[in-house]
């Protein structure tokens, strides 16, 4: 059985910015949590959308047909496709929802990329 879990919490504990953890899995999907500071990088996941909510702070996701800017409490779909860059003024906590094919940086590949494996230790 599976215990419960506090997202907030378990993205508050970690110490390092842009490296997601998963903590949970929701059949093909895992549910993530980050700990976010300044720019991701550019980049798109040409086959799976990715869902942001916004547990503590501020986000903005920068596209090229402009930019959302996501507060506390509140979610945002990136379609599949759209190139994007998750930036947090300040730093963020967020729970990410993603296919478990879904890269973490797509096919960018910079110093912030994480393997699925980094992602579940």
């Amino acid at each position: 059985m599976n215990l419960p879990v506090s997202p907030a919490a378990s993205a508050a504990a970690l110490s390092e910015h842009w490296s997601p953890r998963v903590i949970a899995e929701l059949d093909d999907s895992y549910i993530k949590v980050a700990k976010v500071l300044g720019s991701l990088a550019w980049h798109s996941h040409d086959a799976e959308d990715e869902l942001f909510f916004i547990l503590k702070g501020r986000l903005r996701i920068e596209m090229e047909a402009g930019a959302v800017e996501l507060e506390e409490g509140q979610a945002y779909v990136v379609p599949k496709g759209v190139r994007h860059n998750p930036v947090a003024e300040q730093e963020c906590l967020i729970m990410l929802i993603e296919k478990k094919a879904t890269l973490h940086t797509g096919t960018t590949m910079t110093a912030k990329t994480r393997s699925i494996t980094e992602q579940l230790g």
